[in-house]
């Protein structure tokens, strides 16, 4: 009697099964290391020291964070993604890298769809638009009027060109046609600083340094990028309930692996982060970074990514938006 084409693909399938779990039962067996592609001190550094002390105990092996800034975060990430696919060398993503930097730099040293295994998110930094008093802005109603009064005069400062500030404030502008010039910065901080001392009117920051600013009153909250009001200021809109239907941006980091990472080893970290993110104490240190906890499954992230790579895609398109 003939073997079924059924039973033959199984018995082929067994041997590279077997391996997969043995390969997943080894591992680590040495020192796993997270390349940060950013300087130390900033939310994406701080999101991965919060979690890699934790995440050690939950691999049985140190977890190790190296900084290797520069280029927006491209020469870290290109690093990993030339690294060998053992599982031993994973690099810290954000929505910046993988789906903003593909569409604004003419030379890329990493296809971000196609070099890496994503692993699972670890959160989501929220978004927030403040204004200084002197602009008259206290709402999305106001921010549209002003914007709409004078074309081409409002402006607004980000933590730089193509920076994830300045991509949700362009797709904001795009949503609901009007026009707001942009003025980038070299980091969110001293944008922020500036609408405080009312140098500029508007700023799309992060809600961890906007939210003791908004609390003494020094700047207007005009509404957060979120799906959900943020509870470190449960009093802000969302942008979506302010008059912005379906706007919804969040500022996302996770681990990655070099592509080809056996699954097996992609789900043992993944499963190890979930556990992770469900103590206390890293919760607590998210919420003061201004991030949500929010892991999923490695699918779902690689999910995340293409969908943002195509939206950001789009409003980068538009706008017009370069790094020479």
């Amino acid at each position: 009697m003939k073997p079924q084409p059924l039973l033959i693909s199984i018995a082929l399938l067994m041997p590279t099964l077997v391996q997969g779990v043995a390969i997943a039962q080894d591992y680590p067996v040495k020192p796993v290391r997270v390349i940060v592609p950013f300087a130390p001190g900033g939310i994406t550094d701080n999101s991965v020291r919060a979690v890699a002390d934790r995440l050690s105990v939950r691999l049985g092996q140190q977890v190790v964070v190296e900084n290797r800034p520069g280029a927006a975060g491209n020469i870290g990430t290109a690093a990993v993604a030339q690294a060998a696919p053992d599982g031993y060398t994973l690099v810290l993503g954000y929505d910046g890298t993988f789906a903003i930097n593909p569409h604004v730099y003419p030379k890329m040293p990493f296809d971000g769809l196609r070099d890496f295994a994503p692993i699972g998110r670890l959160g989501d930094a929220t978004l927030i638009f403040v204004a200084h008093p002197s602009a008259q802005i206290r709402s999305l109603a106001d921010l549209v009027t002003v914007a709409k009064q004078k074309p081409g005069a409002l402006s607004f400062g980000s933590a730089g060109t193509a920076s994830t500030s300045h991509v949700a404030m362009e797709l904001l502008a795009q949503q609901l046609g009007i026009s707001i010039v942009h003025v980038p910065y070299k980091g969110g901080a001293p944008a922020l600083l500036d609408v405080v001392a009312g140098q500029i009117p508007l700023v799309s920051t992060y809600i961890a340094g906007a939210a003791q600013y908004v609390k003494q009153g020094r700047v207007i909250a005009i509404a957060v990028s979120t799906e959900k009001r943020d509870p470190a200021l449960p009093d802000v809109p969302t942008l979506n309930e302010s008059g912005a239907p379906g706007y919804f941006v969040t500022s996302w980091l996770g681990l990655l692996a070099p592509a080809k990472t056996p699954q097996a080893i992609i789900e043992r970290i993944n499963r190890g982060i979930g556990l992770v993110m469900q103590e206390s104490e890293v919760r607590d240190r998210y919420a003061a970074l201004g991030i949500a906890p929010s892991p999923n499954s490695p699918e779902a992230f690689a999910a995340l990514i293409r969908s943002d790579h195509e939206r950001w895609g789009k409003v980068i398109k538009q706008a017009g938006i370069k790094i020479e």
